[in-house]
């Protein structure tokens, strides 16, 4: 096989993905576009009038800010932990998945702190938290971690595109731009796929991916004991690290089952996104959802059996004001995943991205009922009694803030799809010279 000729196919393959732009794909960045300036107005009136136009009191303090910052953030180190994990896989399949996972591992990253900064309501002091940590506050370490994290995450997801860079760059059509030529040039830093350099980047990768399952690991439970070290009834648990980084990889795995499904339909990318991609996820996401599910049971039944008042409290809260949403996120947002993917038969690639799109919204809302429903059954009694001081209720400008951050991943996932192909044309290279040299050898033993 002469290795540049088909790099030429692939790259022939996969430019009018990166240089042609449909109607459809027109309509839908406008569409981001229009709601992320309609967060932009809601961001604007919330600083100027303050956090009485949102849903946020003196006892409710953390709202859907708080909840989107944890599931991106939790999105975002099971992505780390899986894409270090896939590094280690020499089988096919991890080809096809590997840059999806890469790509929603730094978006999330940068998406989900965006909402901690919503929660402050003096920005111009944020420098603070940098000119004056506390080394004893967790939400120290939990910058720390967040920042490590990301510049690991960065770092790790740009190694993994140079070869591409240099493929686009050495074999790109005449029609292409000529910034988008300086660009792969300058991006690709002079890598020439040489035997030395290929085994030189697969080194730093490795230690790379290895760095970041480490990271994935210590930043998500430095996150759980925001929580669980904090006096508040329902958070003072010894099981919130595990039982976060479970939920993290609940989340993840679902949320890659549905970025394949639209990727692979939208892009018309059956040929490497193939249904055994769909059955691996499903089976990974029906073990995760087990013990999802494990611990939640555990985590609210130590809570009924300990007698204590206020954890009866909580739980009094959650089985009246929102019984709903407990049997959505509990019940219906765990059972039904399971149900689906245990049955063989109805492991398709539909069904099972069914299971994950109710696993990412039931996980959504038990990150809900862990943080509102705490705050409103406080150890103390809360001492004005209006509604929305009881109550929380989040407004438009927290809704459309958070659909604006939803808007915002979306539209940098598609520009960077605009840049370099979702699947990595060195991992299909590399595979296709993997196969052949294994016939050669088997062909080569029968003689």
């Amino acid at each position: 096989m002469d290795i540049n000729n088909r790099k030429r196919e692939l790259v022939k393959e996969f430019s009018p993905m990166l240089q042609k732009s449909s109607s459809l794909s027109k309509i839908w960045i406008g569409s981001l576009l229009a709601i992320i300036f309609l967060g932009l107005v809601a961001f604007t009136l919330q600083v100027i009038k303050g956090h009485e136009i949102t849903g946020m009191r003196d006892n409710v303090v953390w709202g859907i800010y708080i909840i989107n910052f944890i599931f991106f953030v939790g999105l975002s180190y099971s992505g780390a932990f899986i894409s270090g994990i896939l590094h280690f896989f020499k089988s096919p399949w991890k080809n096809s998945v590997s840059r999806i996972v890469e790509i929603i591992t730094v978006l999330s990253l940068i998406v989900g702190p965006i909402f901690i900064l919503l929660c402050i309501g003096r920005l111009d002091r944020l420098h603070y938290l940098f000119l004056y940590p506390r080394i004893q506050s967790p939400i120290t370490w939990d910058i720390i971690a967040i920042m490590t994290d990301l510049i690991g995450c960065f770092i790790y997801l740009y190694l993994t595109f140079i070869p591409d860079l240099a493929i686009l760059r050495d074999h790109s059509d005449l029609d292409t731009p000529v910034w988008r030529k300086k660009l792969y040039k300058f991006l690709a830093i002079g890598y020439q796929d040489t035997p030395e350099q290929q085994k030189r980047l697969h080194k730093i990768i490795s230690i790379m991916s290895t760095m970041i399952i480490a990271m994935a690991i210590v930043a998500y439970t430095v996150l759980a004991w925001i929580f669980s070290l904090t006096l508040q009834p329902g958070w003072n648990s010894t099981i919130f690290a595990p039982y976060f980084i479970i939920a993290g990889l609940y989340s993840g795995v679902s949320v890659i089952i549905i970025s394949m499904y639209l990727i692979r339909r939208f892009l018309k990318l059956e040929k490497y996104i193939r249904k055994a991609h769909f059955i691996v996820g499903g089976i990974i996401l029906l073990v995760i959802s087990l013990l999802f599910g494990y611990f939640t049971f555990t985590e609210y039944f130590s809570r009924w059996f300990s007698h204590q008042t206020a954890n009866h409290l909580l739980l009094e809260t959650l089985f009246t004001r929102y019984f709903w949403e407990f049997i959505l996120a509990n019940y219906l947002g765990v059972l039904i995943p399971i149900f689906i993917l245990f049955i063989k038969k109805l492991r398709t690639i539909n069904w099972i991205t069914f299971a994950s799109v109710v696993a990412v919204f039931g996980l959504w809302l038990n990150r809900y009922l862990i943080v509102v429903p705490t705050l409103e059954t406080p150890f103390l009694p809360i001492q004005d009694t209006r509604e929305e001081f009881v109550h929380y209720s989040a407004t438009w400008i927290e809704w459309s803030l958070s659909f604006a951050g939803i808007a915002a991943f979306f539209l940098f996932f598609t520009l960077i799809m605009k840049l370099i192909p979702i699947i990595p044309m060195s991992g299909i290279i590399d595979y296709e010279m993997n196969s052949k040299r294994e016939k050669n050898n088997v062909n080569g033993s029968d003689k």
